[in-house]
């Protein structure tokens, strides 16, 4: 057995343990001495020694947490299955950094002999170290920003202090144009349910505790202290092997609402108003002048309303979703109040109070003879008695919970900008009776958090497929006798019959007719939507999502749709008003095709009747979505990433054209071949003109949990976000390169070249699809508990399951579990190669490889893509890929298209090092490469167990064990490549 790309290190970092106590530490060990360097080199002494001390104290936590881990399972387990566990580690580490082949047949020979009881411990042990190694590693990301504040260090990228110096020596820091940028401005992260996302939330919260109790062993503690830690993390670390990692039954849709709102709790609620309040500071330092934004920074959700391809979505899903959401942040009001009322025991004898302020408390049901002289005590009351029975009138009785003894006569608010006025008026009271710094603490991030928030916490978008509206529209159309067969119509008659409805106000609908469950739980959604504008306002759902885009009937079928159900108001293009009020109507362009036809369509869009007076009352602004995943599976890594390039700026061009305003949505993943990767740059690397202060992306299943579940990380991650949308806005972009016409002529070569390449594998070759459900866990994953939705859009057989049904989620993660990552990368070596080989001589091939080289240099789209690019093929690895390939039955198949994709590979590596200048992958990020390395031996057994478990299970083994362990690998291995598809 051979590993391409394997980590060698020149000696090993561990002794063999001669004791159990030494045996409990063994675990430890993945992270190399500070002396030593992953790739076995001796390092420049000054550069790399100052990089590994500082990150020094990761690797002391990573073998600090490999050593509770150790001692947890010899505790647990007994020392027969450390033992186990220790010999198999040490194997694969040995392979791993001495590339020793006898140290790979042991290994392969140990893990095929294991019992099923055992495979589950040695499962669990890899999997939980690497969940403990993504801890200490967070905790050093957080460390690391501490350091550099406390020195007083130049401001990082991706900050709000980076973004601002940036656009003050762009001469764009004046009061007047940050002013224009925030009050046009709409940042909205948007929260997603998919079937990716493996860990259970009692995995999530014992983690999370964990992280806690790291982060206090920064701090300087006493020696009772340190073992009180210890002792606690000790105690976290069991509950994890103590804890079943699998869910018993398939995740609901409630579950996925109850652990998105978990998020808000830890993350959210608390981060993003001292985000506001930071960025307030920061323009306040930059401008000289007081600074109030908008709340330009908001939060979305797709969860209880996507219902593309998840029958379990329905009104009732809605309805629950939107409960949950205002319970949530109605809890959160009414303990942050209640707080509010303790803290704030200014007496008006001591100081004054506003008028404003008077008026609130004279309206205070508050008579306590206790609080007479305490004016701010006795307005909270009032405050906190009509947010009670504002969560009582929207929720019900007894849904939130509230103190005893609340005034239950009092007025609810009308909505929560009424509720943020009174907090403002606490405000601006204290600061004008020298009390401002009274309301640092708690009142000033409540007053925003009710801006920001409402009563309704996120905005929940719609989403369905643009096949289920032209079903649902053809019904309604049929029974009411105005198109027998709309669905054969062409396009230009189905806008006929469209318009020709939108431009009456009577319905389609009746009610004495019975129509089908379809038409039934489709409009019921819809209904439900109106009834939820209408108690929580109109920011509770404001979007709707059409999947697979392809015609502009497929959007006016949903503003009829809207019509049937009281959504939109009035007519369009008819002699009534004007159609208002509606849910925005968004297109979702997805694959190649669709993404080449979206100028085309969203201009034909514009064009109809009535449509400029729908946009007028949408403030002139149209959001358009683009589909990473989708486009990504249906034309490769580089097409996909050149096509919505392409696709943004002629929409740009269109709109400008318009005089509307544009908001992409950018459907990103987790991981590089869904549009994943690090968002600063991605952000940067937009087209020019597509950003502009406007811009939604979704977040995405294990993603969320790994940015957002650390409340630091989280509001680093949104601070990034915001950062990079300032840059990309106003920072000139007379910075792109001055042959960027060449460049793109060249972008466009390489792409025809690549998609050839890659839908010449995935849709050409015969068998491919056997060989690809064969070679990945992707059947199992199907039945694993992951997720509200199914695998695939349509219901599959063995003998009639397509590639293009498979949802590209699952298609990405499986790609990632058996170390692949075809996703990422597949066909960018074709496209070179032929490139540079169409030269006409070795002249022509010297300049066009000069171009590329600019390109990487000069171009942030290409950079951009050429890094994540690179970071993809670190985490591929051909050896372990190769034993999934076994696998597959028919020895032709496989050998046929393994070879295939192994060259492939060597030409994308051979590329990408021509192109960089580097042959080692993340050359540039060392301290990611280190990582990456270092988890291989750690991910080499969990995948190895997989396939091997993976043969019993299909050969048709019923253990019970085996089929957990089969789930057991893929949370672990997800867990080791922080990612999942």
């Amino acid at each position: 057995m051979t590993s391409s790309g394997s980590a060698r290190t020149a000696r090993r970092n561990d002794a063999s343990p001669r004791s159990s106590k030494k045996k409990s530490a063994a675990l430890a060990a993945a992270a190399p001495a500070a002396t030593s360097r992953a790739d076995g080199a001796t390092p420049p002494k000054a550069a790399a020694r100052g990089r590994e001390d500082k990150d020094q104290p990761l690797f002391q936590d990573i073998r600090y947490l490999g050593r509770l881990l150790g001692d947890v399972v010899r505790e647990q387990e007994g020392d027969a299955v450390f033992d186990v566990v220790e010999t198999i580690r040490q194997n694969a580490v040995k392979f791993r950094r001495e590339d020793d082949t006898s140290a790979a047949q042991a290994l392969e020979k140990q893990l095929r002999t294991l019992t099923p009881e055992q495979t589950v411990s040695v499962v669990r042990a890899f999997s939980f170290f690497s969940h403990l190694a993504n801890i200490a590693e967070d905790r050093h990301h957080n460390r690391r920003r501490r350091i550099h504040a406390l020195a007083g260090s130049a401001p990082q990228a991706g900050t709000i202090a980076y973004a601002l110096s940036r656009l003050a020596l762009a001469g764009n820091l004046d009061t007047d144009t940050l002013k224009r940028f925030f009050d046009d401005a709409l940042i909205v992260p948007v929260l997603t349910a998919h079937p990716t996302e493996v860990q259970r939330k009692s995995i999530l919260d014992a983690q999370h505790d964990i992280a806690r109790l790291l982060a206090e062993r920064d701090q300087q503690l006493t020696e009772r202290e340190r073992a009180h830690n210890e002792a606690m993390l000790r105690a976290r670390v069991t509950t994890l092997w103590q804890t079943r990692m699998l869910r018993d039954s398939r995740l609901t849709v409630a579950d996925e609402i109850e652990n998105a709102l978990s998020y808000y709790r830890a993350t959210f609620l608390n981060e993003i108003p001292a985000l506001y309040d930071d960025i307030e500071t920061a323009l306040a330092e930059h401008t000289g002048a007081p600074a109030h934004v908008p709340e330009f920074l908001q939060m979305g959700s797709w969860i209880g309303g996507d219902r593309d391809g998840n029958p379990n979505v329905t009104a009732a899903t809605l309805e629950h979703a939107i409960t949950r959401q205002a319970t949530v942040i109605f809890e959160h009001y009414l303990e942050e109040v209640h707080a509010l009322g303790a803290e704030l025991s200014v007496s008006n004898l001591l100081a004054g109070s506003s008028d404003a302020l008077k008026a609130l408390t004279a309206a205070s049901p508050d008579q306590s003879p206790h609080r007479v002289d305490e004016p701010y005590r006795r307005a909270l009351i009032g405050v906190y008695a009509r947010l009670a029975a504002t969560a009582r009138a929207l929720l019900g009785e007894g849904t939130v919970h509230t103190r005893s003894g609340v005034h239950r006569e009092c007025e609810p608010y009308a909505d929560a900008q009424a509720f943020a006025r009174d907090l403002n008026v606490l405000v601006d009271s204290l600061a004008a009776h020298h009390g401002s710094s009274l309301a640092t603490p708690r009142l000033a991030p409540l007053a925003r958090a009710a801006q920001v928030f409402g009563f309704h916490l996120a905005s929940i978008d719609l989403r369905q497929s643009s096949d289920v509206h032209e079903a649902v529209i053809a019904e309604l159309l049929a029974r009411a006798g105005v198109e027998r067969d709309y669905a054969s119509l062409s396009e230009a008659d189905k806008l006929r019959v469209l318009l020709a409805e939108l431009e009456q106000p009577r319905l389609l609908r009746s009610p004495y007719i019975e129509y089908s469950a379809l038409v039934q739980s489709e409009l019921a959604v819809l209904e439900t939507a109106r009834v939820t504008r209408q108690r929580f306002g109109a920011r509770a759902v404001r979007n709707y999502i059409i999947s697979h885009t392809e015609t502009v009937s497929d959007l006016v079928e949903v503003l009829l749709l809207q019509k049937e159900t009281g959504l939109l108001e009035g007519t369009l293009g008819g002699r009534g008003a004007a159609a208002k009020n509606g849910l925005m109507v968004i297109p979702l362009f997805e694959t190649i095709a669709d993404l080449r036809n979206a100028p085309v369509i969203m201009r034909e869009y514009f064009a109809l009747p009535g449509v400029d007076a729908l946009l007028a009352h949408q403030g002139g602004e149209q959001e358009v979505m683009l589909g990473y995943s989708d486009s990504n599976k249906d034309g490769g890594f580089l097409t996909s990433n050149w096509e919505l390039y392409r696709a943004e700026l002629a929409l740009v061009a269109l709109f400008r054209e318009r005089g509307i305003t544009l908001r992409l949505f950018h459907g990103r993943g987790g991981t590089v071949g869904r549009g994943g990767g690090p968002t600063y740059q991605a952000i940067l690397s937009q087209p020019p003109g597509t950003v502009n202060g406007q811009i939604r992306l979704t977040e995405q299943g294990e993603v969320i949990a790994s940015k957002f579940s650390n409340a630091e990380i989280g509001r680093r991650n949104l601070e990034t976000v915001v950062a990079a949308t300032l840059e990309a806005s106003l920072v000139p972009q007379g910075n792109a390169p001055a042959n960027l016409a060449a460049f793109e002529e060249t972008m466009q070569s390489l792409s025809n070249a690549a998609m050839s390449a890659y839908r010449a594998l995935v849709y050409e070759t015969p068998g491919f699809k056997d060989y690809f459900f064969s070679s990945t866990p992707i059947s199992e994953i199907a039945e694993l508990n992951i997720g509200s939705r199914p695998a695939s859009r349509k219901l599959q057989d063995a003998k009639n399951r397509r590639i293009e049904d498979l949802r590209a989620i699952p298609w990405g993660f499986s790609w990632g579990q058996c170390r692949l990552l075809l996703t990422g990368w597949y066909g960018f070596g074709s496209a070179v190669a032929a490139h540079l080989e169409g030269a006409a001589s070795e002249a022509d091939r010297t300049r066009r490889l000069t171009m590329l080289r600019k390109m990487y240099k000069s171009w942030p789209f290409f950079s951009t893509l050429l890094s994540n690019m690179d970071m993809v093929l670190s985490k591929t690895d051909l050896a372990v890929a190769s034993r999934y390939a076994q696998l597959v039955e028919d020895k032709k198949l496989r050998k046929h298209v393994f070879e295939r994709i192994v060259a492939e590979w060597e030409r994308t590596s051979h590329a990408l090092a021509e192109i960089t200048g580097k042959a080692e992958r993340l050359a540039d990020n060392p301290l990611l490469a280190r990582s990456i390395k270092n988890r291989f031996p750690y991910l080499d057994p969990l995948n190895h167990l997989q396939v091997e478990l993976l043969k019993r299970h299909r050969a048709g083994d019923s253990n019970a064990r085996v089929r957990r362990g089969i789930h057991l690998t893929i949370n672990g291995i997800a867990a080791g490549l922080r990612n999942t598809g």
